[in-house]
Protein backbone atom coordinates (compact mmCIF):
# COMPACT_ATOMS: atom_id res chain seq x y z
CA UNK A 1 0.00 0.00 0.00
CA UNK A 2 1.05 3.51 -0.77
CA UNK A 3 0.19 6.67 0.61
CA UNK A 4 0.90 10.74 0.19
CA UNK A 5 0.92 12.72 3.53
CA UNK A 6 1.40 16.32 3.35
CA UNK A 7 1.40 18.96 5.96
CA UNK A 8 0.60 22.81 5.26
CA UNK A 9 0.86 25.77 7.44
CA UNK A 10 -1.79 25.18 9.44
CA UNK A 11 -1.53 24.59 12.88
CA UNK A 12 -2.26 20.95 14.26
CA UNK A 13 1.63 19.67 12.90
CA UNK A 14 1.46 17.14 15.21
CA UNK A 15 -1.55 15.71 14.10
CA UNK A 16 0.37 14.95 10.32
CA UNK A 17 3.50 13.72 11.76
CA UNK A 18 1.95 11.41 14.38
CA UNK A 19 -0.38 10.05 11.21
CA UNK A 20 2.81 9.33 9.37
CA UNK A 21 4.45 7.71 12.35
CA UNK A 22 1.56 5.42 12.35
CA UNK A 23 1.30 4.15 8.52
CA UNK A 24 4.58 3.61 8.93
CA UNK A 25 4.17 1.12 11.85
CA UNK A 26 1.89 -0.36 9.98
CA UNK A 27 4.65 -1.21 6.92
CA UNK A 28 2.95 1.55 4.56
CA UNK A 29 4.78 3.16 2.00
CA UNK A 30 4.31 7.16 2.80
CA UNK A 31 5.72 9.76 0.38
CA UNK A 32 6.13 13.03 2.19
CA UNK A 33 5.42 16.56 1.35
CA UNK A 34 6.17 19.71 3.67
CA UNK A 35 5.44 23.34 2.53
CA UNK A 36 7.35 25.94 3.70
CA UNK A 37 5.21 27.30 5.69
CA UNK A 38 4.68 23.57 7.14
CA UNK A 39 8.17 23.42 8.11
CA UNK A 40 7.96 27.02 9.97
CA UNK A 41 4.80 25.96 12.17
CA UNK A 42 6.06 22.58 12.91
CA UNK A 43 9.46 24.59 14.42
CA UNK A 44 6.88 26.83 16.26
CA UNK A 45 4.79 23.78 17.75
CA UNK A 46 6.79 20.40 17.85
CA UNK A 47 10.06 19.53 19.05
CA UNK A 48 10.15 17.97 15.15
CA UNK A 49 11.52 19.35 12.22
CA UNK A 50 12.28 18.42 8.21
CA UNK A 51 14.81 16.13 9.04
CA UNK A 52 12.59 14.06 11.39
CA UNK A 53 9.88 13.91 8.41
CA UNK A 54 13.23 13.38 6.04
CA UNK A 55 14.07 10.19 8.39
CA UNK A 56 10.38 8.83 9.35
CA UNK A 57 9.07 8.95 5.20
CA UNK A 58 9.33 6.57 2.54
CA UNK A 59 10.46 9.51 0.55
CA UNK A 60 10.16 13.11 1.00
CA UNK A 61 9.89 15.57 -1.17
CA UNK A 62 9.50 19.37 -0.63
CA UNK A 63 6.13 21.75 -2.29
CA UNK A 64 8.42 22.90 -5.16
CA UNK A 65 9.82 19.02 -6.51
CA UNK A 66 7.08 19.08 -9.37
CA UNK A 67 8.42 16.67 -10.84
CA UNK A 68 7.77 13.75 -7.79
CA UNK A 69 6.29 10.59 -9.35
CA UNK A 70 2.79 11.69 -7.88
CA UNK A 71 2.41 14.35 -9.59
CA UNK A 72 1.12 12.80 -12.46
CA UNK A 73 -2.04 9.73 -12.26
CA UNK A 74 0.29 7.39 -13.79
CA UNK A 75 1.91 6.64 -10.41
CA UNK A 76 -0.48 3.98 -8.52
CA UNK A 77 -0.79 5.09 -4.75
CA UNK A 78 -4.11 4.54 -2.01
CA UNK A 79 -4.66 7.67 -1.35
CA UNK A 80 -3.83 11.60 -0.10
CA UNK A 81 -3.83 13.14 3.08
CA UNK A 82 -3.44 16.39 4.18
CA UNK A 83 -2.37 17.09 7.49
CA UNK A 84 -3.12 19.42 8.68
CA UNK A 85 -4.72 21.82 5.69
CA UNK A 86 -4.88 25.64 5.39
CA UNK A 87 -7.34 27.50 3.83
CA UNK A 88 -5.09 28.79 1.53
CA UNK A 89 -4.21 25.22 0.53
CA UNK A 90 -7.80 23.52 0.60
CA UNK A 91 -9.15 26.82 -1.88
CA UNK A 92 -6.16 26.17 -4.15
CA UNK A 93 -7.22 22.48 -4.96
CA UNK A 94 -11.21 23.43 -4.43
CA UNK A 95 -10.64 25.96 -7.53
CA UNK A 96 -8.00 24.02 -9.55
CA UNK A 97 -5.06 25.68 -8.61
CA UNK A 98 -1.74 23.51 -8.60
CA UNK A 99 0.92 25.62 -8.17
CA UNK A 100 3.27 23.25 -6.13
CA UNK A 101 3.61 19.35 -5.75
CA UNK A 102 0.93 19.76 -2.40
CA UNK A 103 -1.98 20.99 -4.73
CA UNK A 104 -0.97 18.88 -7.72
CA UNK A 105 -0.92 15.67 -6.29
CA UNK A 106 -4.44 16.77 -4.58
CA UNK A 107 -5.98 17.52 -7.83
CA UNK A 108 -4.49 14.45 -9.50
CA UNK A 109 -5.82 12.13 -6.74
CA UNK A 110 -9.20 13.77 -7.22
CA UNK A 111 -8.98 13.23 -10.66
CA UNK A 112 -7.73 9.97 -10.64
CA UNK A 113 -11.16 9.08 -8.28
CA UNK A 114 -8.64 7.93 -5.47
CA UNK A 115 -9.43 9.18 -1.54
CA UNK A 116 -8.32 12.56 -0.75
CA UNK A 117 -8.64 13.39 2.65
CA UNK A 118 -8.26 16.94 3.33
CA UNK A 119 -8.18 17.85 7.09
CA UNK A 120 -8.09 22.18 7.80
CA UNK A 121 -7.38 23.57 11.25
CA UNK A 122 -9.12 26.97 11.05
CA UNK A 123 -11.88 28.46 13.36
CA UNK A 124 -13.89 30.61 12.91
CA UNK A 125 -14.69 29.78 9.10
CA UNK A 126 -15.81 32.50 6.92
CA UNK A 127 -18.38 32.08 3.85
CA UNK A 128 -15.13 31.45 1.39
CA UNK A 129 -13.62 28.68 3.61
CA UNK A 130 -16.74 27.10 3.97
CA UNK A 131 -17.60 27.43 0.10
CA UNK A 132 -14.08 26.09 -0.68
CA UNK A 133 -14.67 23.22 1.51
CA UNK A 134 -18.32 22.40 0.84
CA UNK A 135 -16.62 22.61 -2.89
CA UNK A 136 -13.93 19.89 -2.01
CA UNK A 137 -16.69 17.87 -1.12
CA UNK A 138 -18.65 18.14 -3.94
CA UNK A 139 -15.19 17.13 -6.00
CA UNK A 140 -14.87 13.66 -3.49
CA UNK A 141 -12.59 14.87 -1.32
CA UNK A 142 -13.37 13.61 2.50
CA UNK A 143 -13.42 16.87 5.05
CA UNK A 144 -11.97 15.73 8.02
CA UNK A 145 -11.94 19.12 10.16
CA UNK A 146 -9.18 18.49 13.12
CA UNK A 147 -12.05 19.03 15.74
CA UNK A 148 -11.77 17.74 19.63
CA UNK A 149 -13.68 14.68 20.71
CA UNK A 150 -14.91 15.08 23.96
CA UNK A 151 -16.88 11.53 24.23
CA UNK A 152 -13.55 10.02 24.31
CA UNK A 153 -12.52 11.92 27.72
CA UNK A 154 -9.02 13.26 26.30
CA UNK A 155 -7.02 13.51 29.32
CA UNK A 156 -4.20 15.46 27.67
CA UNK A 157 -3.00 16.36 24.22
CA UNK A 158 -1.32 13.17 22.94
CA UNK A 159 -4.88 11.73 23.33
CA UNK A 160 -6.27 14.02 21.56
CA UNK A 161 -3.89 13.93 18.64
CA UNK A 162 -4.21 10.46 18.58
CA UNK A 163 -7.74 9.81 18.14
CA UNK A 164 -7.54 12.40 15.37
CA UNK A 165 -5.36 10.29 14.00
CA UNK A 166 -6.99 7.09 14.36
CA UNK A 167 -9.84 8.57 12.74
CA UNK A 168 -8.59 9.81 9.85
CA UNK A 169 -6.21 6.72 9.28
CA UNK A 170 -10.48 5.32 9.18
CA UNK A 171 -11.49 7.51 6.45
CA UNK A 172 -8.25 6.50 4.39
CA UNK A 173 -9.89 2.58 4.94
CA UNK A 174 -7.84 1.66 7.76
CA UNK A 175 -9.50 -1.08 10.35
CA UNK A 176 -8.79 0.76 13.40
CA UNK A 177 -9.79 0.50 17.32
CA UNK A 178 -10.26 3.86 19.42
CA UNK A 179 -13.17 4.76 21.75
CA UNK A 180 -16.40 5.28 19.76
CA UNK A 181 -19.38 6.64 20.93
CA UNK A 182 -21.69 4.20 23.12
Amino acid sequence: MKLIVALTGASGQIVGIRLIERLVSKGIEVYVVASRAAKITMRAETEYDEAYLREIATKYYDEDEIYAPFSSGSFRHDGMAIVPCSMKTAASIAYGITDNLITRAADVTLKERRRLVIAPREAPLHKGHLSALLRLSELGAIVYPLVVSFYSKPKNVEEIVDFLVSRIMEQLGFEVEYKRWE
